[in-house]
């Protein structure tokens, strides 16, 4: 084994052992996590599914939008999300019998902002849908979720919430909503020919 010190490339830096004659790069480039626009930088580049929460209390019709959702298990059938701990909206719809979740469609992007919004403003011009127990969705979602809660863990500055689905229908061909970047896309479909040799 031999030593090569102090070479620099791209963010590594080849001063490890060698094997075989291949360095063993270190990355020089991480930053403290104490570095808050740093880490929400990081946490920008993983994209996330984007879900309005709603259910009707009290004959009132509540919601939110949340962007850090995801499926969590199919036995039971769990997805989770996360709610900042600030959030006044979640107490109101967590002691509900039942919460409908929605998945944005790619084409709902203003009616994810506006459900994302000042509360009395969050379903004016809206028909949303319904169920028996209470449950809210948005016409037009990629898949709505009828859910229950199922757990809470407290996670730093947000709570995780773990909801079990009773029901579902959900539209594989619409295409879903994702938040990116602190911005929303759309996916883009790779053909076979889209992929090169070796990719």
């Amino acid at each position: 084994m031999t030593q090569n010190h102090g070479t620099q490339n791209h963010g590594t830096q080849n001063h490890g052992t060698t094997i075989n004659g291949t360095p063993d790069p270190y990355l020089t480039t991480l930053a403290p996590v104490s570095d808050s626009a740093v880490l929400r930088r990081a946490f920008s580049c993983f994209p996330s599914g984007v879900v309005a929460i709603c259910s009707r209390v009290d004959d009132e019709l509540v919601g939110m939008a949340a962007s850090a959702f995801t499926t969590v298990s199919l036995d039971p059938p769990l997805v989770s999300l996360c709610v900042q701990n600030t959030s006044t909206t979640w107490p109101r719809l967590r002691g509900v019998p039942q919460v409908g979740v929605s998945v944005f469609a790619s084409d709902q992007s203003a009616l994810c902002r506006q459900l994302a919004g000042p509360a009395h403003l969050r379903f004016a011009g809206i028909e949303p849908l319904h169920t028996e127990r209470g449950a809210v969705f948005v016409p037009g979602a990629a898949a709505s979720l009828s859910c229950t809660l199922y757990n809470e863990i407290p996670a730093g500055d947000h709570t995780l919430v773990l909801l079990r689905i009773n029901e579902l229908d959900a539209d594989p061909d619409v295409e879903p909503l994702v938040f990116h970047a602190s911005g929303f896309r759309t996916l883009v479909s790779r053909t076979a020919g889209d992929v090169t040799a070796g990719s």
